[in-house]
C-alpha cells in the first residue's frame, strides 16, 4: 500500500547515509535492513518484530565518519561490510556485540596500499575486521557475482580488487584524474565498470587486468554505474576459415554489424543518464591485419587506427598500434590530437609544458616500472598507497586517452533537475533518484 509505509522513523542529529536489505534471509515474518549514518553509526532493523532494532558503533567508538556503503555479505544470515569516509572498512557479524571501549587491532596481512587488521579481544566482539583501503574516503564496494572477489573505489582514484577470504590484491587501476565514486561488476564477473571525478567511465577486465575501454559522454562527475543484466549477452562469431587471409583493404569490422555483447548505464551530477554498449570489436580487437595496415600506412590518415571509434582515428594516427604502451618514447607534451575541445578537462595535467613533474614523467613512463599485476614501484607509494600520477600515466595501470577504445553513449538523455545519485535495471524498467529526492 503505498499511501501506508511499513515502517517511518525521523532521526535527529544524523542523517541515513546508505541502507541494504538481506535477500538471503528475506521472508514474510523477516525484513532485515541495514541502515548507515552520517556520523558513524549502523542501524540494523528488523521491519516485522520491530523489538529486534540493533545499533552498531553508538558511541562512535569504532569509526566517528559518515558511512557510505554498507552491505549484507554475499548469502550470509549475519554478517556485513560498512565502509567509511575515513577509508576503512568494517566487517560486523549483527549477532556480536560492539564492547564499551575502542577497539584494539593486530595487523593480519598488508600489501600494495591496504592493509587488514583484526580485533583484539578475548570475547568475539565487533568490528571482527578492519581493513584500511587506499587514500581518502572509500566511496563505494561491491561484491563479484560470485561472491568471493571484492571490488573498492576510493577518493585516491584507484580501483583496487580483493579476493575477501585469502585478503589478496587480484588488481588494480587508476583513473584519469579525481576520485572514483562508483563500481559495478558485470553479470559474469568479467568486467568492472567504474565513473569517477574524471567524467568518465572506465571499463575494466578483471580476467585480463587491464583498462579495456573508457567513455566520455557527461559533462559532470559520474555518481552511478549499472549494468544492464537483461540485456541479451551475445558470443562472438568464430571465424571462418580464409577470413583472416583477405587482402582487400577494408576495415576488418565493417562487413559486419558489431553485436552487443554487455550494455550498462551511468548517472551523472550533470543530470544527465547515458547508456553504452560494449561491443565485440572492442572487448575482442582483430589486431592481425589492423596492425599491419597501420604500421605500413602510419602516414595515411585514413587509415583506421585500432582501438578507436572510426571518427576519431582520422585525425590521431599513431605510429604503433593502441594499447603497446608505447613505453620507449613519450608522446610530444600537450594533449592528444584529437578533439581537444572536448577533452580540455582532460589534458589540463599534461599541458603545463616541460616544469619538473613532467621531466619526471618522461622518466618513469613505462610499462617496466608498474606490472600489469598493480605492482607499484617500490618508493611509490604515500603513507598507505598514495600513487604518483606522473607516474602512472601511460601504463597499464592508468593508459592514457588515446590507447584505448573511447566509447560514445548509445544514449545520452537529461532526465532531472538536480544531480543523479542512484541508477538501478530492473526487468521492465529504470529506476534513477536524484539529490532533490525524486524517484523515478
Amino acid at each position: 500500500d503505498l499511501h501506508k509505509p511499513i515502517d517511518k522513523r525521523v532521526y535527529k542529529g544524523t542523517q541515513p547515509t546508505c541502507h541494504d536489505f538481506n535477500q538471503f534471509t528475506a521472508a514474510a515474518d523477516t525484513v532485515t535492513l541495514l541502515v548507515g549514518f552520517s556520523a558513524g553509526q549502523v542501524q540494523c532493523l528488523n521491519l516485522v518484530k520491530k523489538d529486534a532494532t540493533k545499533l552498531f558503533n553508538e558511541e562512535r567508538l569504532i569509526d566517528k565518519t559518515k558511512v557510505t556503503v554498507v552491505k549484507w555479505l554475499p548469502e550470509t544470515e549475519r554478517l556485513f561490510l560498512a565502509s567509511h569516509v575515513s577509508g576503512h572498512l568494517y566487517l560486523y557479524d549483527a549477532e556480536q556485540p560492539c564492547g564499551a571501549t575502542a577497539p584494539q587491532y593486530n595487523l593480519l596481512t598488508q600489501g600494495e596500499g591496504f592493509s587488514v587488521f583484526a580485533c583484539k579481544s578475548k570475547t568475539p566482539r565487533n568490528p571482527l575486521l578492519k581493513w584500511a583501503v587506499g587514500e581518502g574516503a572509500l566511496n563505494e564496494f561491491a561484491f563479484s557475482p560470485d561472491g568471493r572477489s571484492l571490488a573498492c573505489v576510493s577518493q585516491d582514484g584507484c580501483l583496487r580488487v580483493f579476493h575477501f577470504d585469502s585478503m589478496l590484491l587480484q588488481g588494480m587501476m587508476k583513473s584519469y584524474f579525481g576520485g572514483l565514486l562508483c563500481v559495478c561488476w558485470s553479470p559474469d564477473g568479467r568486467y568492472v565498470v567504474t565513473g569517477g571525478e574524471d567524467d568518465l567511465v572506465t571499463v575494466w577486465s578483471f580476467t585480463e587486468g587491464r583498462v579495456v575501454a573508457r567513455g566520455h559522454g557527461h559533462k559532470s562527475w559520474v555518481n552511478a554505474v549499472a549494468f544492464d543484466p537483461f540485456t541479451e549477452a551475445t558470443q562472438p562469431p568464430e571465424l571462418s576459415e580464409g577470413e583472416e587471409e583477405e587482402d582487400e583493404p577494408h576495415d576488418p569490422l565493417a562487413h559486419r554489424s558489431p553485436a552487443v555483447t554487455y550494455r550498462f548505464g551511468s548517472a551523472s551530477q550533470d543530470t544527465q543518464f547515458c547508456l553504452w554498449d560494449l561491443t565485440e570489436d572492442v572487448l575482442y580487437p582483430r589486431p592481425p591485419l589492423s596492425r599491419a595496415r597501420t604500421l605500413t600506412g602510419s602516414a595515411d590518415a585514413s587509415v583506421p587506427v585500432p582501438g578507436l571509434p572510426r571518427s576519431l582515428s582520422r585525425s590521431n594516427s599513431l605510429p604503433q598500434p593502441a594499447g603497446t604502451g608505447s613505453a620507449s618514447s613519450p608522446p610530444p607534451d600537450g594533449p592528444p590530437a584529437f578533439s581537444i575541445g572536448r577533452f580540455a578537462t582532460l589534458t589540463l595535467q599534461e599541458r603545463k609544458g616541460p616544469s619538473g613533474a613532467e621531466k619526471e614523467h618522461k622518466r618513469y613512463h613505462s610499462l617496466g616500472n608498474i606490472s600489469r599485476s598493480g605492482e607499484k614501484p617500490a618508493g611509490g607509494t604515500g603513507s598507505r598507497g598514495r600513487l604518483d600520477m606522473a607516474k602512472v600515466l601511460g601504463t597499464a595501470l592508468c593508459p592514457r586517452i588515446h590507447e584505448v577504445p573511447l566509447l560514445e553513449p548509445l544514449v545520452c538523455k537529461k532526465i532531472a533537475h538536480e544531480r543523479l545519485t542512484v541508477l538501478l535495471f530492473l526487468e521492465d524498467c529504470i529506476i534513477t533518484a536524484c539529490q532533490e529526492g525524486l524517484i523515478c
